[in-house]
């Protein structure tokens, strides 16, 4: 479970920069440059979630159950993971009334995940992955939407043809992981 903590705090924590210390971000961008601070940040979160990952997977093992949740959630969870991924493609689908109404869609969309996940998911190693998670993504929303505010920010609004494109997109890639991804990246298949 140690590693899977471990693992939380660095991933969630490098992804809380932009929240948390905002100046000291942008000092080391400026004093590095955009590039290599990306090129940085991205090393250090692939490192970072390849410790999650590893965690988590060896947490799950052994992870006490907290609770077994009913048969008929997993659909629930389902659902509300394909709005996750229409969410996520619509971050990047430009032109999107999505976008223009929730703002941050990447950001909700992994508030939804981790949610739909706590509903049939209830070892400790899920809760503390995924309630993790939806606490980030929660506190992560407000501060973007408040820096959005403040900044006068609107996304432009979009059109119907875009949400369908980012609709078709996310069902698409929901269908897919489900049917095969989930199996073979999680060892779990979301409808056995």
């Amino acid at each position: 479970m140690l590693l899977l903590i471990v693992g939380l705090v660095a991933f969630l924590g490098l992804h809380s920069v932009r929240v948390v210390a905002e100046p000291w971000r942008a000092r080391q961008v400026a004093a590095l440059g955009p590039g290599p601070w990306k090129g940085l940040y991205s090393a250090a979160s692939l490192g970072a979630f390849a410790l999650l990952v590893w965690g988590f997977a060896r947490a799950r093992v052994d992870a006490p159950v907290l609770w077994t949740p009913p048969p008929a959630l997993h659909y629930a969870t389902a659902a509300l993971v394909l709005l996750a991924f229409v969410l996520l493609a619509a971050a990047y689908v430009p032109g999107t009334r999505i976008k223009a109404a929730v703002g941050h869609p990447m950001t909700a969309g992994i508030k939804t995940w981790a949610f739909a996940h706590l509903l049939s998911a209830g070892t400790l190693a899920d809760v503390l992955l995924f309630g993790s998670f939806l606490a980030w993504s929660v506190a992560v929303y407000v501060a973007a939407r408040r820096r959005d505010r403040a900044a006068g920010v609107a996304p432009p609004a979009g059109s119907a043809s875009r949400d369908a494109v980012a609709l078709a997109i996310g069902a698409a890639a929901w269908a897919a992981f489900a049917a095969f991804g989930h199996r073979w990246l999680i060892g779990v298949s979301p409808f056995a």
